[in-house]
């Protein structure tokens, strides 16, 4: 299914005249307030976010997984999907693959498409936390970190055959997580499980291209209860520093033990320019992977507020990259990455209103309440219209997910693929 221009410019005939008499009412008190309208406006328009290849499916859980029908079976669904969320919110403009389970068999055919929808390709990611079929060795007991020499060398094979992968469809970056660790005190030996990763992934680093950086991801726990081998962010920093300057570490908003200061983690990183990419998704009790902001949105406007000090003050940190990995099995995927695109977006404007000078000024002179209410007017800021003026200026619709339930979009995609689809890699 595709979205064309007309189904847009006729959705938004109707909410038209409402949208503009909010944007000009946000955007004369804005520029009351002293904010350039139009320079938020442009940033906002250049933000875009990758969609993961593995999140147009129904989501699992560790008891059942029930499909949302109508799911894309093969890579050219899958960006037909991501097209059709591009279309209607012109900020997914970008798919993140994950390697085995989305391996392009025909690259050409599959450029052709990304190109026709305005998509380009985001990172490539490794799988070596899940036994693939025909595989001489296996990762029950760890990949990069194992202590049989045998393993690790599949599991470093495995990431550069993703290098090759990615190099063809234009992707300049590799992510690395790892799922090795133990589940018992004994089982791993802390030391030499280190060693091994710090080792292996330095082969890695090797094969990739000069323009290209590789990011390393970090977990706390799960699957491995006991122990994780990259537990934290100052693991991931130390073994990005032991790479070279083409590693970074990976922030994944559900990759924290409760109630982490995730936001003074983004700055640190950041400062020392070693903060190489951010999966967004929202959580209440550990890696949940639910819809972005629907639990913590204030949590993500502060982690936001150093993302854009840190863009605007640290010339030092590359261009970050942006993923949603969020999934979940009870609601359409679709609607669920519309609505985690919203939430980021108004996150980002909304700490593109904070008065960064009046701020420091405020910590200046420790004025806590000032600094308290400074954050708390933007994010209070309703900016809704700021996010519709920049869907419509880039041919989006006004109100998303209204449109997509308009046009029959999941009644339309299961008359086309059939009911019992499932996605790949699910």
């Amino acid at each position: 299914m595709k979205i064309n221009k007309d189904q847009i410019l006729n959705s938004n005939k109707f909410d038209l005249k409402n949208h503009e008499e909010s944007f000009d009412f946000l955007s004369n008190n804005l520029e009351r307030q002293g904010h350039d309208v139009k320079a938020i406006i442009g940033n906002l328009k250049d933000f875009q976010v990758a969609i993961p290849s593995w999140a147009l499916g129904a989501g699992g859980t560790r008891f059942g997984r029930f499909s949302y029908h109508g799911e894309p079976t093969n890579l050219f669904q899958k960006l037909e999907d991501i097209g059709v969320i591009h279309s209607l919110t012109q900020s997914a403009g970008a798919v993140s693959l994950h390697i085995p389970w989305d391996i392009p068999e025909d690259y050409d055919g599959i450029k052709q498409l990304a190109s026709s929808l305005d998509i380009k390709f985001d990172a490539v990611n490794s799988n070596t936390f899940q036994d693939q079929k025909d595989a001489k060795e296996s990762y029950k007991f760890g990949s990069l970190s194992n202590i049989s020499k045998a393993v690790r060398d599949q599991a470093i094979q495995h990431n550069k055959e993703v290098i090759d992968i990615g190099n063809k469809l234009g992707s300049k970056s590799l992510t690395v997580w790892l799922a090795d660790g133990s589940n018992f005190p004994g089982q791993t030996n802390f030391q030499k499980a280190l060693q091994y990763t710090e080792t292996s992934l330095k082969e890695i680093y090797k094969a990739l291209p000069d323009d290209w950086n590789m990011l390393i991801e970090y977990k706390p726990y799960e699957p491995n209860f006991y122990s994780t081998v990259i537990q934290d962010w100052g693991t991931s920093f130390m073994l990005a520093n032991a790479c070279g300057e083409k590693a970074f570490s990976l922030v994944d908003l559900g990759h924290h033990l409760p109630n982490s200061n995730i936001e003074q983690i983004v700055s640190t990183l950041i400062l020392k320019g070693k903060l190489g990419g951010f999966h967004f998704n929202d959580s209440k009790y550990g890696d949940d992977d639910l819809t972005v902001g629907s639990i913590k949105p204030y949590a993500l406007f502060l982690i936001f507020n150093e993302l854009v000090y840190g863009m605007y003050n640290n010339p030092q940190n590359p261009n970050l990259s942006w993923m949603i990995d969020a999934s979940h099995n009870v609601k359409d995927p679709l609607e669920d990455l519309i609505q985690s695109l919203e939430a980021i977006k108004e996150s980002y404007a909304k700490a593109l209103l904070v008065d960064q000078d009046a701020l420091q000024e405020a910590q200046l002179n420790h004025d806590v309440v000032s600094c308290q209410e400074i954050l708390q007017n933007a994010f209070k800021t309703d900016v809704r219209p700021l996010i519709q003026k920049v869907r419509l200026d880039l041919g989006g619709a006004i109100h998303p997910i209204n449109s997509y339930r308009d046009w029959k979009v999941r009644e339309t995609l299961i008359k086309e693929r059939g009911k019992n689809t499932v996605a790949t890699g699910l």
